[in-house]
């Protein structure tokens, strides 16, 4: 289906939602937004086309591996439009530290789906985390077994960002260069485990989460 340049209206907004973008996910959960919901602010992209583009390369490149090794993946923070964006950054510059947003020429090509960056690439980020890990989480408070797994399986992220709280962790599709580079965010604080370039980036990983992650497939 074509979508109109911009959405105006409830019937096309939800057949915006039902767009698949992989055999398991479709558009309306990538539009959630707790920030949106409270304050009002509404999470439509301003290039919709643009958007799914986007969001077709992040669930079959990204969400899908995960799924298909670990079952369910839940999102917690997919899409956002540039309004809203902008908003969450204002309150978090404001001190609101549950908004917690860069501004939208960082999150171009980021979580901003339908604006290119400065380079002129796309990309798209969303925020899950795995069900499956948790307990082993909750146990260890280590998400590195996790990332040394994704680096070793799914061949098109371009950054990981992983947090304390469950597990959860940012993971981007890019259109152009990355290190692929792998952080530990607890603000103020964060960490590198690995990037392209430094020692035992190549190579398989497996004695770092063998025993541990048992993938379903």
């Amino acid at each position: 289906m074509q979508f109109p340049q911009s959405i105006t209206d409830v019937a096309t907004l939800t057949e915006y939602g039902r767009q698949r973008l992989s055999e398991h996910f479709f558009m309306r959960e990538m539009l959630y937004s707790e920030v949106g919901n409270l304050h009002g602010v509404p999470n439509i992209p301003e290039n919709p086309e643009l958007a799914l583009q986007v969001g077709c390369e992040v669930a079959s490149r990204l969400l899908e591996p995960l799924k298909r090794a670990f079952g369910h993946v839940s999102i917690r923070s997919a899409y956002r439009s540039p309004v809203l964006n902008a908003f969450c950054n204002e309150r978090f510059r404001a001190g609101d530290t549950a908004c917690w947003c860069t501004d939208n020429d960082i999150n171009a090509a980021r979580h901003i789906w339908d604006r290119r960056d400065s380079d002129g690439h796309l990309g798209g980020t969303v925020t899950v985390f795995i069900p499956a890990y948790l307990e082993h989480y909750r146990k260890t408070e280590d998400y590195r077994p996790l990332a040394w797994w994704i680096r070793d399986h799914i061949d098109d992220y371009a950054e990981l960002f992983f947090f304390r709280n469950l597990c959860a962790f940012n993971i981007r599709w890019y259109q152009g260069p990355s290190e692929k580079a792998i952080w530990y965010l607890d603000p103020p604080t964060r960490s590198m485990l690995t990037k392209m370039g430094t020692d035992g980036f190549d190579g398989d990983h497996g004695q770092f989460y063998r025993g541990i992650i048992k993938p379903l497939g």
